[in-house]
C-alpha cells in the first residue's frame, strides 16, 4: 500500500475541509482491488460506518448526480472499482487506518473541488513571432522552413481555417475522426447549437439541479475545438475532427466548479460507452513538489486497459518568464497526458504551467491554446485562451489517429501522438514531445 494516497484535512464551519488553500468536500474517492471488491467495500462498511452503498453498473448513470449529493449515501461504480465514501468527521481516521491495512483497498484520497480552466484575464503575450526550430530530418521533410516561416508569421489567414488548425496541420489531413467516440467533460453544451447538433452522441448531467446544457460556455467551446464541423455556419472552420461523435458529460457546474466524484462518475460513464477519448479542460492546482493523486493515476490505468485514453490541462497558474508553476492535477498523473497551451508564435503562453514536479508532472505534447475561436452558447462563437482551449486539440487529433488505426491500443495512441509532434527548441518541461501534430 502507497502511504502517499491517504490524508486527513480539518474541518471548516461549512462542511468543506482545506489544506493549504485546497478545497475538499469531507468525502473520500476510494479504489479497490478490482477482483475482490466486496471484500474492500465490507471493510469500508465497518471501519468508516458506511450504512448504505449505491452500486453503479455500467450505463445505468441516470440518478448519479443525485446519490453524490446524498449525506447518507456512499456510491460504488463496479465496472471500474471505484467508490466515492460519505465519512463523518470522527470517523476519518478509521477509514485510512483500515485502508492501509486492507490488501482489498487500493488507494483512499480525500475527495477534491475542481475547476474550469480559461483564460479570462485582458493580458497579452509576448509579441515576438518567429521561434526557433531544432533541426530534425523527418520533420523538416513534412514542414518546409519556407512553409513553418509563412506560418509562423504575425498574420495568420484565418479566412478558411483558424490558425490553431493550421499550426496542428489539421488543413493537412483527410481524416475526419469518422465514427470515432470523444467524451469531453466539462461544463455540459449547447444541445442546439447549429454546428454542433450533428455531433452529439449523447448527454449526461452529473451536477444535482442541472441540466447538461451549458450555462457558462466553456464545454461548448472545448466541444466545438474537438468536433466543430468541415463548414461551420459562420468560418473559418475551428474543429479538428467533424465527424467524431461526442458523449457530452457535465461534471462542473454553470459556475464551473465540480468535484472529484463528478468526474469520476463521468469517466465510469464514458469508457463504459466506448469513448476512446475522455478530455477534461479541467482541474486543481498542486503545490511544488507535490505528488501526483493516486486514485486518477490508477483510474488511468484503467481506462488505458478499457482501450480509452484521458487528456487533461496543464493549467493555467503561470506569469511566464518569471514564475512558473506545476501542471495541475490530475493531468500531472503519468497515464493522463497532459497539454500545455502554445501562443501563436509557437511558444509557451505565459500562462501555460510547466513540467517542474518529478513523477509524473510532466507536460507531454503542447498545442494552441491562445485566442482559440470556437462554438459559443447561444448558436455563437468565441475567443477563449488557456490550456483548456489546448486540450481539446489533443483529444481531436486522438480521435483522427483512432480512425486511421482503429485497431491500436489506448496506449499506442498516447504513443503515437508523441512521436508526431513537431519538436520545439523550447523546453521539453514546457512543450513535452513538441507541437501537437494531425497525422
Amino acid at each position: 500500500m502507497d502511504r502517499r494516497a491517504f490524508g486527513e484535512q480539518p474541518e471548516r464551519p461549512n462542511g468543506h475541509v482545506t489544506a493549504r488553500g485546497s478545497e475538499y468536500t469531507g468525502r473520500y474517492v476510494v479504489l479497490l482491488d478490482p477482483g475482490n471488491q466486496e471484500s474492500g467495500l465490507n471493510a469500508l462498511r465497518s471501519s468508516a460506518d458506511i450504512a448504505s452503498v449505491e452500486r453503479v453498473r455500467g450505463t445505468e448513470t441516470a440518478n448519479v448526480a443525485e446519490l453524490l449529493e446524498r449525506p447518507d449515501v456512499s456510491v460504488h461504480f463496479e465496472e471500474l472499482a471505484a467508490a466515492v465514501v460519505e465519512v463523518r468527521p470522527d470517523r476519518r481516521h478509521s477509514l485510512v487506518t483500515t485502508a492501509e491495512a486492507e490488501s482489498s483497498i487500493i488507494a483512499a484520497e480525500p475527495e477534491r473541488m475542481v475547476y474550469a480552466m480559461p483564460i479570462t484575464a485582458p493580458q497579452a503575450p509576448p509579441t515576438e513571432f518567429y521561434p526557433a526550430y531544432r533541426s530534425d530530418e523527418d520533420v523538416v521533410a513534412r514542414h518546409s522552413r519556407a512553409e513553418m516561416a509563412a506560418a509562423q508569421g504575425p498574420a495568420w489567414d484565418e479566412e478558411r481555417w483558424t490558425w490553431g488548425l493550421q499550426a496542428i496541420r489539421v488543413n493537412r489531413t483527410n481524416l475526419t475522426g469518422r465514427g470515432v467516440k470523444v467524451a469531453v467533460l466539462d461544463t455540459g453544451v449547447d444541445t442546439d447549437h447549429p454546428d454542433l447538433v450533428g455531433c452529439i452522441e449523447e448527454t449526461m448531467s452529473f451536477v444535482l439541479g442541472e441540466s447538461v446544457e451549458d450555462g457558462n460556455g466553456h464545454g461548448t467551446h472545448c466541444i466545438g475545438t474537438v468536433a466543430g464541423p468541415a463548414n461551420p455556419q459562420q468560418g473559418p472552420r475551428y474543429g479538428v475532427a467533424c465527424d467524431a461523435r461526442i458523449l457530452a458529460g457535465k461534471v462542473l457546474s454553470n459556475s464551473g466548479t465540480g468535484t472529484d466524484g463528478n468526474i469520476l462518475a463521468a469517466i465510469a460513464w464514458a469508457v463504459a460507452r466506448g469513448a476512446r477519448v475522455i478530455s477534461m479542460s479541467l482541474g486543481a492546482r498542486v503545490r511544488k513538489g507535490e505528488l501526483f493523486p493516486q486514485t486518477y493515476e490508477i483510474l488511468a490505468k484503467r481506462a488505458l486497459e478499457r482501450g480509452t485514453v484521458i487528456v487533461a490541462a496543464a493549467g493555467n497558474d503561470s506569469s511566464r518568464p518569471q514564475d512558473i508553476e506545476p501542471v495541475s492535477r490530475p493531468a500531472n498523473c503519468p497515464s493522463i497526458l497532459a497539454v500545455g497551451a502554445l501562443e501563436k508564435a509557437i511558444a509557451p503562453a505565459f500562462f501555460s504551467n510547466g513540467g517542474i514536479n518529478a513523477q509524473g508532472g510532466e507536460v507531454n505534447i503542447a498545442a494552441p491554446g491562445w485566442q482559440v475561436r470556437s462554438a459559443a452558447p447561444d448558436g455563437g462563437y468565441q475567443e477563449l485562451s488557456g490550456t483548456s482551449m489546448a486540450t481539446p486539440h489533443v483529444a481531436g487529433v486522438l480521435a483522427l489517429l483512432s480512425q486511421a488505426n482503429p485497431n491500436a491500443s489506448a496506449v499506442d495512441l498516447m504513443a503515437s501522438l508523441k512521436s508526431g509532434a513537431f519538436p520545439l527548441a523550447h523546453p521539453v518541461r514546457d512543450v513535452g514531445a513538441g507541437l501537437l501534430q494531425a497525422p
